[in-house]
């Protein structure tokens, strides 16, 4: 038997899976990660918990193919790391490191590209080999997969979907420093964002109160029919779809998965954004699908494992 580890970094902890070389998950686990000191120490916790389950389990590193990595920043395809300011990271070749430290092979991918690995393998995506994730949460993070493999980009870059510039006329600035990116509407922030102006409108009718509502509340106001929760819901499903129409000219996925917090929301997310990818999408993309993810905060380890299986 051969086995494969999975290591999926966060900001708060790195999830780590043990998965048997036909991808069954066979345990997982956390540890903490330590960003002091520029977050040095992490990649040399990952090897410390790897080896402690190899002992623990009587592994071998005869038995290990490798260790699959998720990393929160651009990862490019020979595993360098440009930055990762969640972490406390400069440039670093994480695979090396990483490799230096454990004697095994290792593969490492953006995080957001690796969740779209694993659900395309072993989740909502499965039976499709082209798909794009977008993950609404507190950001928009996106995962590309084309034929199969992660599109890294030249420069690790490949999949930052929520920084596609999407409104000209934006005056406030997004967190990457530029105006008007896909992430300032359609994240769980921007959707409040939204609401919020709509309702600072005051010729609204709405149970919803202004500075007082998460997204989840917005959505809800939506469902039940709220005039200020279906405004904020249409703009999102506006940006959202037009976007998708771009995305689907360059790379022509065969399906967009929709994961994270806010897609916890179902069916009227997808809707909203249907709606507006079918009025702008090119003809011959039309039959694009529209899935939602379903491995939840286990995507990533699942991906990190898939890099050794697809």
């Amino acid at each position: 038997m051969k086995y494969i580890f999975g290591a999926d970094i966060g900001g708060t902890t790195v999830k780590l899976g043990l998965f048997e070389e036909g991808g069954s998950l066979a345990h997982k686990w956390e540890i903490t990660t330590n960003k002091a000191d520029g977050g040095k120490n992490i990649l040399t916790d990952i090897a410390k918990s790897i080896y402690e389950k190899m002992a623990e389990k009587g592994i071998s590193k005869s038995d290990v193919k490798g260790i699959g990595v998720g990393v929160p920043g651009p990862v490019t395809a020979g595993g360098v790391v440009n930055g990762c300011v969640n972490l406390g990271w400069g440039v670093i070749n994480i695979e090396e490191k990483l490799s230096e430290l454990t004697g095994l092979e290792v593969k490492a991918g953006n995080d957001a590209n690796v969740a779209a690995l694993g659900e395309m393998l072993c989740g909502g995506g499965k039976g499709f080999n082209s798909i794009i994730m977008i993950t609404l949460g507190t950001g928009v993070g996106g995962g590309v997969i084309i034929d199969g493999k992660m599109v890294y980009g030249t420069n690790g870059a490949g999949g930052e979907i929520g920084h596609f510039p999407i409104n000209t006329d934006e005056t406030e600035k997004c967190g990457c420093g530029n105006k008007g990116c896909l992430e300032q509407y359609c994240s769980a922030t921007g959707i409040v964002r939204t609401a919020n102006k709509i309702l600072s409108k005051g010729n609204i009718k709405s149970y919803l109160k202004s500075g007082e509502i998460t997204a989840k509340d917005v959505l809800d106001a939506a469902k039940a029919g709220d005039e200020a929760g279906l405004k904020a819901l249409e703009d999102f499903g506006e940006k959202m779809g037009r976007f998708l129409a771009a995305a689907a000219v360059f790379f022509d996925p065969q399906a967009f998965l929709f994961g994270g917090g806010v897609s916890k929301a179902g069916g009227i997310i997808i809707d909203a954004a249907k709606k507006y990818y079918d009025k702008y999408a090119f003809h011959a993309t039309k039959n694009t699908e529209f899935r939602l993810a379903s491995l939840g905060n286990d995507a990533g380890i699942y991906g990190c494992a898939g890099m050794f299986l697809s």
